[in-house]
């Protein structure tokens, strides 16, 4: 078994100067934490061992050069790069990643481009990629892809190699739907989709999750259930996975010589003073430029922390070329200088400012040594900064601040959790934090860096490839249960060979697609085709059986010979006989209930009650899904409530919710014909709730199909109403 990595960008950077190649490691949070996970595996009992990386190179190679630097990258660092033209790459990354997906996941709508071009070139980025990955992957590979440059990529690798195992972690925020929904209805769609080829999701909060799955609902109209969504041939799972740090790493290196020599320069240059530190790439959703005025806020109000006190402010440069970006650098500098000009003296500068790239040991170096990290992003995925900072502590004092929109807030609830917005709150988090005795400092560090260290980057890692693993085994399990060819050949040689068979087939998403107004669900000609020629077969018997009302059946189906079982098996018709009652019923009920499922269609637009003879019904599949399916569980538990001591049954199937007679069900109606004749073969089929109770009243040497993958006391499936239709012409021949 092996693990793909797939990411935008290798875990090296290439570079050419003059005819020479030269590789260079990079940095960031997922290149670190991913590359500490692969060189945990040299030591772990873990099984995965073998990895792939696969990543865009980080500039454009000639074609004379692509052999020998993917030569280079396999030999050296197990990786493949992907090549890419400059224009694509320039509309792709800096384009719609940057200047679409970044802002609008984080929530900075104003700052969203829209331009078709830049979508144009995601998508082709994103088939190159795939192309790439498909020329290698094996049976056995497990696919991760990372992040919001790739999320079309699932599908397009399902659509290839159906049965390929594929996860996906989102490292940003995914944002609310009203928030996903200003993106055009195409894009927003695709994306979608897109994701939801994978078989796992990955999501750093529960926050992120429950936004995925609400646009997946309001927008697909897909419900979850306990986070798993069973779609037309297989499942899919998303999942909450804090990612971690490699915390020993920080822990150890805080005691290296290495850092303990940067950390004596820096404290003789910052002698007598307590530190304040800030590290961040230059990004709006960072927050720096609201820090800077908190400060300001706490040396304007805290005259007594004058020349006791310094701001570190570590400023990393980041995509450099977008106008952003460019603006708010300027303005940091200017918010700088006015803090200093303000404020400084000549023997005391408030804020220190640096704006570049800091080696590893002198990060750790000032993580180890400041009083106070104030990390306090606008909105931020995790935020790995936060963690660095607390796993650099070795002797447990400092404090940090962190913003509550950060992701890592919701592991590290002993922090000062602060709202960035309000620079008063900054203000006075940081006087809290100056002035917190060192005793309660160590309390709450010593929980928060056990916690950092029991669910680390490797422990992330492994979490997320055993969940991966656990839906594979799942949606095994239920492939097994998908008609095979050796099961379909024998059910059609029994078939032909028996001299009296009957066959039940349910009619809504069994013989016919679901349809928004359920009245245009009307019988095509293929449907009379398979149902004319089945039952002129003397030795074949028909039986539709629907929750429709029998005069809807009795007119759609003028078919001789044919059998019609309605409301569920309140009414039955044998074939060129009569409608007749399997039992006396009582419809008294429906005056009762009729106006509080009406209450409810007025509130819900698209809703409305469909009444039957014995049942009432109210529909909503025409109605906003997230609305009504909230409704829907209101209405369910208020029916369940009233009907408590009536001798009704209350069901919710699929877009609907049904109240009947208890007692009647198409068992008790599957039953009535079963026992009326000694049949050797009965095939039974259905899509929904209503047709489990048929499943379960079959004798063991009868055929059922539950239509769609979803777990059944059928035993078999088949993926859709098209299967069906395919399965009876087989029949036929």
């Amino acid at each position: 078994m092996r693990l793909i990595i797939v990411s935008n960008r290798l875990p090296f950077t290439i570079k050419k100067l003059k005819n020479k190649i030269e590789f260079k490691e990079s940095s960031g949070g997922l290149t670190t934490g991913i590359s500490s996970y692969l060189e945990s595996l040299k030591s772990s009992s873990f099984i995965q061992k073998e990895h792939l990386w696969i990543g865009w190179c980080g500039t454009t190679i000639e074609n004379n050069l692509e052999s020998s630097v993917r030569s280079k990258s396999l030999n050296h660092y197990n990786a493949l790069p992907v090549f890419l033209d400059q224009n694509i790459m320039e509309k792709f990354y800096t384009g719609f990643c940057n200047k679409t997906i970044w802002p609008l996941f984080h929530c900075f709508a104003l700052y969203t481009h829209y331009d078709k071009d830049f979508w144009d070139s995601y998508k082709q980025v994103n088939e190159i990629f795939c192309e790439n990955i498909i020329k290698i992957l094996k049976p056995t590979d497990i696919v991760w892809i990372h992040d919001y440059h790739l999320m079309l990529l699932p599908k397009l690798i399902r659509e290839k190699i159906p049965q390929a195992q594929i996860g996906f972690f989102l490292h940003i925020p995914f944002p609310p739907h009203e928030i996903f929904c200003l993106l055009p209805k195409t894009w927003r769609t695709e994306i979608l989709e897109g994701l939801l080829g994978a078989d796992l999701a990955g999501f750093h909060t529960n926050d992120y999750t429950q936004n995925f799955f609400k646009c997946v609902l309001r927008i697909l109209g897909l419900e979850q259930n306990l986070g798993t969504i069973v779609l037309n041939d297989r499942i899919f799972r998303a999942d909450t996975f804090p990612m971690g740090i490699h915390f020993n790493k920080f822990f150890e290196s805080a005691i290296l010589p290495q850092t303990i020599k940067e950390k004596k320069l820096f404290a003789q240059i910052l002698k007598n003073v307590k530190t304040i530190l800030s590290v961040d790439r230059l990004d709006y959703t960072k927050g720096i430029l609201n820090r800077l005025e908190g400060f300001e806020l706490f040396l304007e109000k805290n005259v007594q922390w004058h020349k006791k006190v310094t701001f570190l402010l570590m400023v990393i440069p980041s995509r450099i070329g977008v106008d952003n970006y460019q603006r708010m650098k300027t303005k940091i500098d200017e918010s700088v200088g006015k803090i200093n000009g303000r404020f400084g003296t000549i023997d005391w500068t408030p804020v220190v400012y640096q704006y570049k790239h800091l080696p590893f040991h002198t990060l750790v170096a000032l993580y180890n040594m400041c009083d106070v990290g104030l990390i306090t992003p606008l909105r931020d995925g995790m935020n790995l900064v936060a963690k660095e900072f607390l796993a650099s502590k070795t002797d447990k004092t400092g404090v940090l601040i962190l913003s509550e929109m950060a992701g890592a807030a919701k592991e590290l609830g002993e922090a000062i959790i602060i709202n960035p917005n309000h620079k008063e709150e900054i203000a006075s988090s940081i006087k809290d934090a100056l002035e917190m005795p060192y005793q309660e400092q160590q309390q709450r560090n010593e929980i928060m860096q056990k916690r950092l260290q029991s669910y680390d980057v490797i422990h992330w890692v492994e979490d997320f490839i055993t969940e991966l693993n656990d839906v594979n085994k799942t949606k095994t399990n239920y492939n097994t249960k998908i008609l095979s060819i050796t099961e379909k050949n024998n059910l059609l040689k029994n078939f032909k060979t028996a001299t009296n068979k009957i066959i039940f087939l349910d009619y809504d998403g069994t013989l016919v697609p679901f349809f928004n107004q359920p009245e245009k669900t009307l019988p095509d000609t293929e449907v009379f085709q398979i149902l004319s020629t089945l039952s002129k077969s003397l030795s074949t018997n028909v039986v539709i059986i629907s929750g429709r009302n029998k005069i809807t059946l009795q007119n759609w189906f003028k078919i001789p010979n044919i059998s019609l079982v309605a409301e569920h098996g309140a009414w039955i018709k044998e074939s060129n006989k009569d409608w007749k009652l399997i039992k006396p019923i009582n419809s008294d009920f429906k005056s009762k209930l009729i106006p509080i499922l009406k209450s409810f269609s007025d509130k819900i637009p698209g809703s409305f009650v469909e009444e039957k003879e014995f049942s009432i019904v109210w529909h909503y599949r025409n109605s906003d899904t997230e609305l009504a399916s909230t409704r829907a569980k209101e209405l369910l538990d208020d029916l369940i409530f009233l009907t408590a001591n009536m001798d009704l049954q209350v069901l919710q199937g699929n877009k609907v919710i049904e109240i009947r007679n208890f007692g009647i069900n198409k068992g008790i109606a599957v039953n009535y014909f079963i026992s009326k004749n000694n049949f050797d073969f009965i095939l039974a089929i259905g899509d929904d709730w209503t047709d489990e109770d048929i499943f379960k009243s079959l004798p063991p040497n009868a055929y059922s199909i539950k239509v769609g993958l979803s777990p059944s006391y059928a035993k078999f499936n088949l993926e859709d109403y098209k299967e069906v239709r395919k399965l009876l012409f087989e029949l036929l021949k």
